[in-house]
């Protein structure tokens, strides 16, 4: 856990993911402008030597922090995707993925870190590209491949699997996490009537006869 020595009965210092998960607690807390690398090495148990031993500085520690986010959470939906794949019932596995997604993209959280990001979007737009691509854009990948399969079995037609996998998300979670992020707002409506407007458009049709 530490590369310090430290005086007995001293707890250790904090480094790898624990000292991540410090410094991220930092930058939501204090926004980028307001943490400071000696808040994060007080808090961490470390000398700020050690800190930048592991981070050579604040920028560097920042995306640290939001790639190691990004890649805890990228195989997050992977349960609910894995429950739609073995659904019978396309239209409630549908409903129960809306659900999770919900939960998740909704938790404060996974809200409190998207927050961080779009303010510091300008100031750091590497860091909020990585984030779009590693977060949001690989569980729509994973979204994609899961509808592709399921798509001839239970008669869905689409052409573009990511596009279809980005409709279904917004439909799910886009007023909601706009009443989230700008209201503060925590009901949202069921998600019935996003899946059915989901299946209203890419159930496959049928020829006129």
């Amino acid at each position: 856990m530490t590369t310090e020595a430290r005086a007995p009965g001293r707890p250790p210092g904090l480094t790898g993911e624990d000292l991540l998960a410090v410094a991220r607690d930092v930058f939501l807390e204090r926004g980028y402008g307001g943490a400071s690398m000696e808040e994060v090495a007080r808090r961490a148990r470390i000398s700020k030597a050690s800190l930048y031993r592991e981070q050579p500085s604040k920028s560097a520690l920042y995306e640290a922090v939001v790639r190691h986010w990004a890649s805890a959470g990228r195989n997050a939906m992977r349960p609910a995707l894995e429950r739609l794949l073995a659904a019978d019932d396309l239209r409630q596995g549908l409903a129960d993925l809306a659900e999770t997604m919900r939960f998740g993209i909704l938790s404060e959280p996974v809200l409190a870190m998207r927050r961080l990001v779009t303010a510091e979007a300008v100031t750091q737009p590497e860091v909020a590209r990585m984030y779009l691509e590693e977060s949001w854009n690989a569980n729509i990948r994973n979204l994609a491949e899961a509808l592709q399969t399921v798509a001839a079995r239970h008669g869905l037609q689409m052409d573009e699997a990511d596009a279809a996998a980005a409709d279904f998300t917004w439909l799910v979670i886009g007023a909601p996490l706009n009443a989230r992020l700008l209201a503060g707002d925590v009901d949202a409506s069921p998600v019935d009537r996003a899946v059915d407007l989901f299946l209203a458009g890419y159930r496959r049709r049928r020829a006129a006869r």
